[in-house]
């Protein structure tokens, strides 16, 4: 594709490349802030809507469940339709159960309505799409790491703010169980300005918009099946899972963790929870740069042995996160697992779009929609009224342990293949 970006100046707006770079991890940003603005008021939540654990847990596993579905879509319709009118819909469709989730005054209707939400979650799928007709190959895995990161940002940013915005509600004389329903408001008009900018200000391509291209419904409906016999595609589903999967369940789960563990105000828990998300913005972005790096020297055998690596590593932190007795204990191996899970995020996508360019879409959403099938699965052992939060984290950390190493043995191209792509790469061109 021509007039794909060879370098990356996140200070620029000069161009559609740079102006839909910015539009698109915004977009993601503003969507994980309709997605996860209810997880930092869930202690209010479960208090006024008198929610059990196996309950809170539902919910949870709701949030997540429905963007697997939906990231698969959404990644086929970024083939078909473009990923601007992808983005443009729903952002406009996604900001409706935003609004229309105070009205929820039961386990029934509130549940429903987080299992709605959930598929705002598949713009993440929009975010790589949009990235990577962008950028040249030499840096899609930096450009990818970048917008997705900054993206996720939005889950650290809302579990700082919505308690605040709660807060505020409240000083102006609305009880709590009123507070927490005109706060979503605000998520859900941002998505509306949003969509609106997305609109005005990107293209599909460099080139321009798949109908001003003439990119035809032959061509965009044309998807190769067998790409889902690759076990390449597989072995990125279940390492997504363990870090992305792990990612927005610590989201959803975190405030209410510090809160019942460690005695946290809903404001404490909030800016500690927050903390883990905000290392969105350099942590998962470095996991894109650095895959670039190993992949440009040592080809896409280096890029998977660094994201065996840094599982590995991301397993481990999880573990004494576990362990930890103490506030300032956990909050160390929180941001050491937090890191290489980060990276673990960037250096997954750092592969992803090389694995079948003729459709990165369709691979992006089914390694995206691996990602929240891992979030409902961890769900499911947090909802337990057996299992401890401490033992669900030790399990998962164990888990990860273990997808590193099926990741470690995991040939993510062959030589052959690797050598013919290496020229292209060089040139600036498409793999």
């Amino acid at each position: 594709m021509k007039n794909q970006l060879t370098k990356l100046n996140i200070f620029s707006l000069k161009g559609v490349q740079m102006r839909t770079f910015h539009l698109t991890w915004l977009m993601f940003f503003v969507c994980f802030f309709g997605w996860f603005g209810l997880a930092p008021l869930m202690p209010t939540i479960r208090a006024e809507l008198h929610l059990t654990k196996a309950m809170v847990g539902n919910t949870i596993i709701a949030s997540v469940a429905s963007t697997i579905i939906a990231r698969l879509i959404i990644g086929k319709l970024c083939d078909t339709w473009g990923p601007r009118k992808t983005a443009v819909r729903l952002l406009l469709v996604g900001s409706l159960p935003v609004f229309m989730v105070g009205l929820a005054h039961s386990y029934t209707t509130f549940l429903l309505f987080r299992l709605a939400i959930g598929v705002i979650g598949a713009s993440f799928v929009i975010t790589q799409f949009h990235t990577s007709m962008m950028f040249a190959p030499k840096i899609k895995g930096t450009a990818n790491a970048v917008t997705g990161g900054w993206g996720n940002l939005g889950g650290g940013v809302t579990n700082m703010v919505m308690p605040l915005i709660f807060a505020a509600i409240v000083g102006f004389g609305y009880t709590k169980a009123e507070a927490w329903r005109y706060a979503m408001i605000v998520p859900g008009v941002m998505m509306l300005i949003i969509a609106f900018l997305y609109w005005k200000y990107t293209k599909d391509t460099p080139e321009g918009n798949y109908d001003e291209i003439g990119h035809t419904k032959s061509k965009s409906h044309k998807t190769n099946w067998k790409i889902l016999a690759d076990w390449r595609i597989w072995a990125l589903t279940v390492a997504y899972a363990m870090c992305f999967g792990l990612e927005i369940t610590f989201d959803n789960v975190a405030s209410l963790h510090f809160v019942d563990s460690f005695h946290l105000s809903q404001s404490r828990a909030g800016f500690w929870a927050g903390i883990f998300g905000s290392m969105n913005i350099f942590a998962r972005a470095l996991g894109g740069i650095v895959s670039d790096k190993v992949g440009g020297k040592y080809g896409m055998r280096g890029k998977g042995l660094l994201l065996a690596g840094v599982l590995l590593l991301e397993g481990c932190g999880l573990l004494l996160f576990a362990q930890a007795g103490n506030l300032v204990a956990a909050i160390s191996f929180m941001l050491m697992f937090a890191l290489f899970l980060k990276m673990s995020n960037g250096a997954t996508y750092g592969i992803v779009p090389f694995i079948d360019s003729k459709n990165v879409g369709l691979v992006a959403g089914i390694v995206g929609a691996g990602g929240n099938l891992g979030g409902m699965l961890f769900g499911f052992l947090f909802k337990s009224t057996s299992i401890t939060y401490v033992r669900a984290f030790t399990y998962i950390g164990y888990s990860v342990i273990i997808v590193s190493l099926i990741v470690l043995i995991t040939r993510f191209r062959k030589e052959k293949a690797l050598q013919e792509e290496v020229k292209p790469m060089i040139a600036g061109s498409v793999a």
